[in-house]
């Protein structure tokens, strides 16, 4: 079952949203030109809001305490093993669907 998450265009490049799951789980959707990548919202350090991160070349920087993680796995690297979650999506078109 496919869940409509939002659409790209609501993305802005390099930028980032936050959508809320089927159980009300916070997910972190990240745009890097036509990649879309999609993590859970807490940080593994401490829960910070990883979607209001900065994004750079594929990684995102935690905003409270600058912890980054690679967008397509979640692997940290400032702690490896101490990993963000990644959310599997699928794009179709204009739209993100949480699979």
């Amino acid at each position: 079952m496919k869940i409509l998450l939002a659409q790209i265009q609501d993305i802005a490049d390099n930028g980032s949203i936050v959508v809320k799951g089927p159980q009300g789980q916070d997910i972190a959707l990240f745009r890097q030109g036509h990649n879309i990548y999609a993590l859970d919202n807490r940080c593994p350090h401490m829960e910070g809001p990883l979607g209001e991160g900065t994004c750079e070349e594929g990684i995102v920087t935690c905003p409270w305490h600058g912890w980054q993680f690679r967008l397509d796995d979640g692997s940290c690297l400032n702690m490896p093993g101490v990993d963000a979650s990644p959310v599997t999506i699928s794009v179709e078109g204009d739209q993100i669907f949480l699979i």
